[in-house]
């Protein structure tokens, strides 16, 4: 692992775009193909900025899907060619875009596997674990299709750049083993919040390099706003009146036992959202019901189906002033839709990440420290509540507090998002100057 020489890694001294050379990025960990919006805006977000900073080359995102294909991406610069590739976890490992295939083909040059070709043809491979899937939190499987990637990139002798993303938690010793090794081999670690440094500070211990493991902040903060195509719609039910708006994981709502069991829930998640709804609606408010993850809604994560059961729970009297809105195509649009609110309630990360970055007063249901890290960044560490500490009653307690004080909030939010958006334009910057540096035989690889 080799730091970025300080000479460059201002991005006022990178080379002027046209004498840059084209540069060529894998990006694991945001696929293309999630019906989550939130990992989907992660990769949009670094895409988008990665290609205004590039003169030409590509950017080749992991994808659950099979083979090659163009990708459209909005903002992204069309000098850049951006494409998806099958490389997925699956127990299938002759198919060609399993992670057992590509890691094989590796070692003999590629071979017949395209996106092999593509790890071997890359300047570094980017790693995001979908913002806060690194961990074992959601189970053996899931933390193993979050290290195969950069296992293949460690292994194939790329250089690895994990994205500012949360750390941990690891519940198991095997995990933290796990992790470690990883770490110790990427090029360079990012976190997002101050608590991921603590984290990753103290998994390395006397391995923990300032110069090459760096705090930032969520990518997400700089994914733009895009009005959807049935914009008017979506809000022009509500007239001259901004709608409240909450956020229903289907994740936790239509599963509550193994919320319970699971994630340790005190507080009943059904009964004080429904709870919160019903008293927003008292206030004279309107409150629109804001999918994040889209999934058939037969499955348990289906965050429409969650919705769509919270608001049939409702009183006719209180129903007729609360809306469902549909699921959204894209990550940009679900933001625009979040951005017009005057205050938003979230269980999804990246459904908040969309109020904050957009200056609107915020609140989060949280169920894990990744949460409160991200928060705190921002300065609204106040409006985070958790169901695994507080109970029922409390929570909702907790989450009418934040909607009163959310003119305080507001205008915190203020102060604090220029810095934010600057530090994530800066990362960027920083992140292609040591894919420059790598390259030019002061990186890893010289």
């Amino acid at each position: 692992m080799t730091a970025v020489p300080a000479d460059i890694r201002d991005a006022s001294e990178l080379e002027p775009e046209a004498e840059r050379p084209a540069l060529s990025f894998c990006i694991a960990g945001a696929s293309s193909s999630s019906g989550n919006l939130g990992v989907r805006a992660l990769g949009n977000s670094t895409i988008a900025g990665l290609s205004r900073r590039l003169s030409g080359g590509s950017i080749s995102v992991f994808d659950d899907r099979r083979g090659i294909a163009p990708l459209d991406v909005p903002g992204a610069e069309r000098s850049c060619v951006v494409q998806r590739c099958g490389a997925r976890l699956t127990r299938r490992w002759h198919e060609p875009d399993s992670f057992a295939n590509i890691r094989v083909s590796l070692r003999f040059g590629g071979l017949a596997n395209p996106t092999a070709r593509l790890v071997r043809d890359a300047h570094a491979v980017l790693d995001i674990s979908g913002g806060d899937s690194f961990t074992d939190l959601y189970g053996p499987w899931r933390f193993r299709a979050i290290l195969a990637p950069k296992q293949i990139a460690i292994r194939a002798r790329k250089p690895l750049i994990m994205l500012p993303q949360t750390i941990g938690p690891f519940e198991s010793k095997a995990a933290v083993a796990a992790a470690r090794e990883v770490m110790l081999g990427a090029s360079a670690v990012w976190t997002r919040d101050a608590r991921s440094t603590a984290n990753l500070r103290e998994i390395l211990g006397d391995r923990f390099d300032p110069s090459i493991h760096r705090e930032g902040v969520d990518v997400a903060f700089l994914l733009p706003p895009v009005a959807p195509p049935d914009a008017e719609t979506r809000l022009g039910w509500v007239g001259d009146e901004a709608p409240v708006g909450v956020n229903v994981s289907g994740l936790i709502w239509n599963q509550p036992d193994k919320a319970r069991s699971q994630y340790g829930f005190e507080a009943d998640y059904r009964e004080f959202l429904h709870g919160l709804v019903a008293w927003l609606v008292e206030q004279g408010r309107v409150v629109l019901l804001v999918p994040h993850v889209n999934a058939p809604v037969e499955m348990y994560e289906s965050d429409l189906r969650a919705c769509r059961e919270l608001h049939a729970r409702l009183d006719d009297a209180l129903r007729d002033r609360v809306r469902v809105a549909s699921e959204f195509d894209e990550p940009e649009h679900a933001k625009w839709v979040i951005a017009r609110c005057d205050w938003f309630c979230g269980t999804r990360m990246h459904a908040t990440i969309a109020g904050l970055s957009t200056g609107v007063p915020t609140a989060a249901v949280a169920y894990s420290p990744k949460t409160v890290g991200v928060f705190e960044s921002v300065g609204q560490g106040e409006h985070v509540a958790d169901p695994r500490v507080l109970g029922t009653a409390e929570m909702l307690e907790a989450l009418k507090r934040s909607y009163e004080s959310r003119a305080g909030a507001r205008a915190s939010l203020a102060q604090h998002l220029p810095r934010v958006k600057a530090r994530a334009e800066a990362q960027l910057d920083e992140i292609v100057a040591w894919a420059l540096a790598a390259n030019h035989g002061t990186g890893p690889d010289a």
